[in-house]
């Protein structure tokens, strides 16, 4: 039986049909197969993006990313078990992929305090006795992050305690088509904040003061929140990564920004454009950043198939000058899902300090990336598109506009 999602589900706005249901069957399935390739009992979740993609339940996402106090057991088969904050068993009631809730051990100070090695041992315990019931007779337990003394305990006890980000990293790369649907809903409610930010600027406005919009469009159409803050106007705009500031933008100056924007269904929409602040027009500097990170993208956009290699799309991906290959951005591309995720492809100047290959598959998700800065300063320009990976090529899922007018031809 199917579980549409409609106005009458309050947890997400209304979806045009978005099959919940299927959504939350393939990401737990997805999970499970990557336990068993990996000949895992189970895997335990601690990282709120983990928990939300296994089972599809949310509890103050933000506050417990650097509050563990929530977490899930998730066996390759059996029953999952989610372990919540205090009181809040109702949270996940109706969603299907939860069998039981108990009440987590507070395995962080703040709540255990002195207390903290009794609640690892007691935690402890406790999942070793889900292991004995529903692990198979294996002991080999996947973990994404938890506390140091708790992993010991969990060895005292006699389990195997094994990678588990990599294999809920590459269960979550490869989207269902109900999935791309949640993740194109947030993309719409992305490109609304930012037409909403690219109508409302105006000289004098600081960066922060158009940069709130878009939190607030997000907020107002279903979405959650927003990852960084990166906006920036005139010089501060390089080097990038400087985020949003108390700064007036002045006209005439270019506003780059990049969303990171977490939307409905928790699904990512990260999308950069850059643009001008006031009725004049760009100068001829501005201009030809403008079409060299235009130039870069559509370039990378075309080349991109499934099949490649991550360093052989890197390899064959646009080759910037000397006089900006220093300020280059930090990939060429990335996964997205409900966040920045795998793959990462690195730049091939950046491949033998951290780049790593694989193969760029169907149904993934990427962000393809470019930032213009000149080495000698001036202002740069931030763009990225969000694309799906189909049999053939590429779909590209965002839609807003370029300033094409700028594009000299």
């Amino acid at each position: 039986m199917t579980s549409y999602v409609s106005a009458e589900d309050f947890r997400y706005p209304p979806s045009h049909g978005i099959d919940m249901t299927a959504v939350r069957q393939y990401r737990l399935e997805r999970v499970r197969q990557e336990l068993r390739r990996r000949d895992m009992a189970a895997v335990l979740l601690f990282d709120p993006l983990n928990i939300r993609y296994a089972t599809d339940t949310s509890n103050m996402q933000v506050w417990t990313l650097h509050n563990p106090a929530r977490y899930a057991f998730v066996p390759a088969d059996g029953p999952v078990v989610l372990f919540d904050f205090h009181s809040c068993e109702h949270i996940s009631n109706g969603v299907g992929t939860v069998d039981e809730v108990r009440p987590g051990k507070p395995l962080f100070y703040f709540e255990a305090g002195e207390r903290l090695s009794e609640q690892c041992k007691a935690f402890a315990r406790e999942t070793a006795d889900l292991i004995h019931a529903h692990g198979g007779g294996s002991r080999r337990i996947g973990i994404d992050r938890l506390h140091h003394e708790a992993v010991a305990e969990l060895q005292i006890q006699g389990l195997t305690v094994l990678d588990g980000q990599e294999p809920l990293e590459i269960a979550r790369s490869i989207k269902s088509e109900e999935e791309l649907k949640c993740m194109q809903a947030a993309v719409d409610t992305c490109e609304a904040a930012m037409d909403r930010m690219h109508k409302a600027v105006r000289p004098g406005m600081t960066e922060i003061e158009l940069w709130s919009l878009m939190h607030q469009e997000n907020i107002a159409r279903g979405g959650e929140w927003i990852e960084t803050r990166l906006l920036s106007s005139g010089a501060r705009t390089n080097p990038w990564f400087q985020e949003a500031s108390h700064r007036p933008i002045q006209a005439g100056e270019l506003v780059s920004y990049d969303t990171d924007l977490i939307g409905p269904f928790g699904y990512c929409a990260d999308i950069s454009r850059a643009f001008l602040c006031g009725d004049g027009q760009p100068s001829a500097e501005q201009k030809a950043r403008y079409q060299l990170a235009y130039e870069q993208i559509q370039y990378n956009m075309e080349i991109l198939k499934p099949g490649m290699g991550f360093r052989e799309f890197a390899e064959k991906s646009f080759q910037l000058s000397d006089a900006f290959i220093g300020n280059r951005y930090s990939v060429v591309a990335h996964g997205v899902g409900l966040c920045d995720e795998y793959p990462k492809i690195a730049y091939p100047e950046d491949y033998e300090k951290g780049g790593y290959d694989g193969v760029i598959l169907p149904g993934m998700t990427l962000c393809v990336e470019s930032y213009i800065g000149h080495r000698d300063g001036g202002e740069g320009v931030k763009l990225e598109e969000q694309v799906l990976i189909t049999e053939t090529g590429i779909r590209v899922l965002s839609s807003y506009p370029f300033e094409t007018d700028w594009l000299v031809t």
